[in-house]
């Protein structure tokens, strides 16, 4: 399959971080066409499912257990996964395993995400967000906190959800970071979770 012009993942003047942890950001993830036509499919047929866990409340649901309409359903192929995996792993200068996890999450007026880190033994080793809305004010809250610590107020740097902008980060047990309140409109956020391929020993 070839990749259209408007579905490659752009990650556009990509500025790269090494501290508190690995993380890079974008100002423009997707072509303004994919990313307007995603958004309008998040908002008015995706299959949200509600998930309570103890630091979090929030919509989801993953790419790959759902029919995309034909005009998305190039984001699940082979060839695009495998895109984006070869942008994550130079961006980051790792070595990636094929497995990809996808999946969409919105929150919604008084939710949030508090302080963690993600950081499961054996599990994903970085991430990639892609925020997704009709514009964002400041007083909507939802800002995307990276953390210095597990301190709350140690906060390193906040990232407000503006339309089609993405963070990509390394998971460690460093890697602490937090979304704050939802006060006003809806906040979507697109996914890929990766798995770091390491070098067996001799």
């Amino acid at each position: 399959m070839r990749i259209a012009d408007k579905q490659v993942m752009e990650l556009a003047s990509t500025e790269v971080f090494l501290e508190p942890f690995s993380y890079f950001v974008s100002p423009q993830a997707l072509s303004p066409e994919l990313s307007t036509e995603l958004l309008n499919w998040l908002e008015l047929d995706a299959p949200w499912k509600l998930v309570e866990t103890d630091f979090y409340e929030q919509y989801e649901f993953s790419f790959f257990d759902i029919k995309l309409p034909s005009q998305l359903a190039f984001l699940t192929s082979p060839e695009y996964l495998s895109e984006v995996k070869n942008r994550v792993e130079n961006l980051f200068s790792v070595k990636l395993d094929a497995r990809i996890d996808f999946n969409a999450h919105k929150l919604i007026p008084g939710q949030r995400i508090r302080i963690h880190n993600d950081y499961i033994p054996g599990c994903e080793t970085h991430r990639l967000l892609i925020q997704l809305n009709r514009g964002w004010d400041d007083d909507n809250g939802g800002m995307l906190i990276f953390f210095n610590s597990q301190n709350p107020s140690d906060i390193h740097k906040i990232f407000r959800p503006s339309h089609n902008s993405s963070v990509g980060f390394a998971i460690s047990p460093d890697s602490h970071h937090a979304v704050s309140t939802i006060h006003n409109s809806e906040r979507y956020t697109v996914i890929f979770s990766f798995y770091q391929l390491y070098e067996q020993a001799s």
